[in-house]
């Protein structure tokens, strides 16, 4: 009982932390104002590979996005995809999970 109850946790442990890996990206982003705004840019960042989760505060006027260790969000490429989308990208912070 007591190895099963072992290898329980080590399997609960081993999916925590691998569900902790990735990089959160932070970007400023001005004009986004209700709810539609916020679902267009979801649905756009959704389009990339390796997006895991989007979250938007549109009255600090931020988006947080999860990608898996192997994605890579670029200045260039978040700055088109604001500007096709409607608003104005001013910067991103990157930090690894």
């Amino acid at each position: 009982m007591k190895k099963i109850i072992t290898m329980i946790a080590l399997g609960l442990l081993w999916q925590t932390l691998a569900a902790a890996a990735g990089t959160q990206y932070e970007m400023r982003v001005d004009g986004l104002a209700c709810p539609y705004c916020a679902y267009g840019i979801e649905k756009k960042l959704h389009a990339i590979d390796g997006v895991e989760k989007i979250d938007v505060d549109l009255n600090k006027g931020l988006v947080r996005v999860i990608v898996s260790d192997d994605v890579r969000l670029t200045e260039e490429q978040m700055t088109r995809l604001f500007r096709d989308a409607g608003f104005t990208y001013r910067s991103m912070t990157e930090k690894a999970l």
